[in-house]
């Protein structure tokens, strides 16, 4: 199916999917991660979004099933894997996290993100 530039999902004035959360108390190690996420785009597969996600100071275990991009609008993260080993990234900075990553994030001050996931379905 052809697409045309009025299929174009424009940030400032698309309107998003707004979700607030906080992780399983379980997988909580410091803080009160307060998180939000506009989700301004996902394809009709399901396995494809993008948008701008928030969250407070704490950090959370994590487990990645799928293949996320990010670039830090603002703030400090940590991301540690299970051997200890940090990588730490701050406003501006762009990385990608593969599937299967399994570790810690840590936001060490408040921290805006643009996201895009992609999740393949089994």
């Amino acid at each position: 199916m052809s697409k045309t530039a009025a299929d174009i999902i424009d940030f400032a004035a698309a309107r998003s999917e707004d979700a607030t959360w906080r992780p399983d108390p379980a997988k909580v190690l410091g803080g009160d991660p307060l998180q939000t996420a506009r989700n301004f785009y996902s394809d009709p597969t399901g396995q494809f979004s993008a948008g701008i996600w928030e969250a407070a100071v704490g950090a959370w275990r994590v487990s990645y099933t799928e293949e996320e991009f990010c670039h830090l609008l603002s703030g400090t993260v940590e991301l540690s894997d299970e051997a200890g080993a940090t990588r730490r990234f701050e406003a501006g900075a762009s990385f990608v996290i593969p599937a299967g990553f399994t570790g810690t994030w840590a936001n060490v001050t408040v921290a805006r993100k643009l996201y895009v996931i992609y999740e393949r379905k089994a």
